[in-house]
């Protein structure tokens, strides 16, 4: 199982802070990404068309880093301070 957890903005769009994916046929971040879409259609213009942060295990990711059952994989605005 890989843990998605939702951060922020993306959170509360969502209505979700966190579920669980079967690991099966998924070895990279954007593996993910179509695993989510494909369960959850309205979810792909914030996931594949803006401009997400993505951590795997607390480090930053890219579409293509790899990701293993037991991971945890989030997901979040780009964040900006003032």
């Amino acid at each position: 199982m890989i843990k998605v957890c939702f951060f922020a903005k993306l959170r509360e769009q969502f209505e979700c802070d966190e579920l669980s994916l079967e690991a099966n046929n998924i070895t990279q971040v954007k593996d993910v990404i179509t695993q989510l879409v494909t369960l959850h259609p309205s979810w792909q213009s914030e996931l594949k068309q803006s401009k997400c942060l993505v951590a795997v295990n607390h480090a930053m990711a890219k579409a293509d880093t790899a990701v293993n059952s037991g991971d945890e994989v989030a997901f979040f605005p780009p964040v900006t301070g003032g």
